[in-house]
């Protein structure tokens, strides 16, 4: 019989972890056992859920016993979509104590209901050309409120810094100033121009938004005017909506997952849904080329451990592409050898005011995050190489930098 295992932490004031999986196993599934006459006990086994396991991991500040429970449900139980999943092996378990859902074993079943990024990592790369080291993103900043010309100037600026992707901001919706398929045309121009003037490729994720079930219909109209990519705020709408956006043919667009609002579920230690599950496995899995989340280093950081988990998880040897790892937020030059130490070349290096801020502005941010990559992959300090690139010293002198001991 196939099946899903859920993997939880739980807190348990009764010590007693056996007990509490059980508990949890009967609750999300057939209710109750012992009272059942044999021939309902007979008829509800295949949905019944089993406990796997049930370890102890010490005590928590309040002396309840921390445990480790794995839950293994029926898939009979469910329809094969993450709605169904969630409901059943997180539903109402997640209203009930302190509880956090850590992990999701899929059965390969189980597996062939969900589509996996479209084009993944080797995609991206065909796309834009890169094949052997990190590619360079950056970001709009400031451009609420500003008109299309102002969007277009950032967007060249960014292009001749030697930028591989450009995003906009994940606040910026539809508005008469700087229109969504304006945006694509326009700025389409715009970086055909770069690359015909110098040879460089950059791509623009315009950022997908409106009211769910017109979402579909704008993603396919943005391809037909030229899109590259789309960015999307996936957990304000849904992961199963990014699921949707990817299985049509009609859309045929890479997907850059947008984290916004997947703190109020994963940011507690003792309640909600792991940052390596939500934002590396699931995402995978319903079709993210591309998964933001916050770097180890910056102003709204991760645990170290905690960030490569979810590089760990978008990358790892799956039947499903590899999705590239955006760890992102306060990320300058100066901490290009951390990135790449941590999460190698296949990830994609994001900055927003690390390239708007540099002195000589977004071209001159973006050749700086260039250089401080060519130096980090021949095995070369950024401090001792600095003075031969004007662009790298800038950065370094205004924001530091972080050597990495090899």
């Amino acid at each position: 019989m196939s099946e899903i295992i859920a993997t939880y932490i739980v807190h348990d004031s009764k010590h007693q972890p056996e007990k509490k999986a059980e508990e949890i196993a009967l609750g999300l599934t057939v209710g109750s056992w012992t009272n059942l006459p044999k021939l309902d006990q007979d008829q509800l086994r295949k949905h019944k859920g089993r406990v796997v396991s049930a370890e102890g991991l010490g005590e928590d500040e309040n002396h309840h016993l921390v445990a480790k429970i794995k839950i293994a449900y029926p898939i009979v139980n469910f329809t094969p979509d993450l709605p169904a999943i969630l409901t059943t092996v997180f539903g109402k378990l997640s209203l009930d104590g302190i509880v956090k859902l850590v992990d999701l074993q899929f059965s390969d079943e189980l597996k062939t209901f969900f589509p996996g990024p479209r084009y993944g990592i080797k995609g991206i790369r065909e796309k834009i050309g890169v094949e052997t080291q990190p590619l360079l993103m950056s970001i709009f900043k400031g451009v609420l409120g500003r008109d299309l010309n102002y969007l277009l100037s950032q967007l060249r600026e960014q292009a001749l810094g030697q930028v591989d992707l450009v995003k906009d901001d994940e606040i910026l919706f539809e508005n008469d100033l700087t229109p969504f398929y304006k945006r694509i045309v326009e700025g389409k121009k715009v970086l055909n121009h770069v690359y015909e003037t110098t040879g460089h490729r950059t791509l623009y994720a315009v950022n997908l938004t409106g009211k769910t079930f017109e979402l579909k219909e704008r993603a396919r109209r943005a391809r037909e005017a030229g899109a590259d990519l789309l960015l999307f705020n996936v957990f304000a709408y849904g992961i199963d909506v990014l699921q949707e956006l990817r299985v049509d043919s009609e859309i045929n667009l890479p997907l850059m997952a947008h984290p916004a609002v997947s703190g109020a579920l994963t940011s507690s230690p003792k309640y909600g849904i792991s940052h390596s599950l939500l934002l590396g496995k699931l995402l995978r899995y319903a079709g993210a080329d591309l998964s933001l989340f916050p770097s180890p280093y910056g102003s709204v950081a991760l645990e170290r451990e905690t960030a490569l988990s979810v590089g760990k998880e978008l990358t790892k040897e799956d039947q499903f592409l590899s999705s590239f790892p955006v760890p992102s937020a306060g990320i300058h030059p100066g901490l290009v050898p951390l990135l790449i130490r941590d999460f190698g070349i296949d990830c994609v290096i994001n900055a927003g005011g690390g390239v708007h801020g540099h002195p000589d502005g977004a071209r001159g941010g973006g050749i700086a995050f260039r250089q401080a990559i060519q130096l980090t992959l021949k095995g070369e300090s950024l401090q001792a190489n600095a003075d031969q690139f004007p662009e790298l010293k800038k950065a370094i002198d205004l924001w530091g930098c972080v050597e990495v001991m090899s």
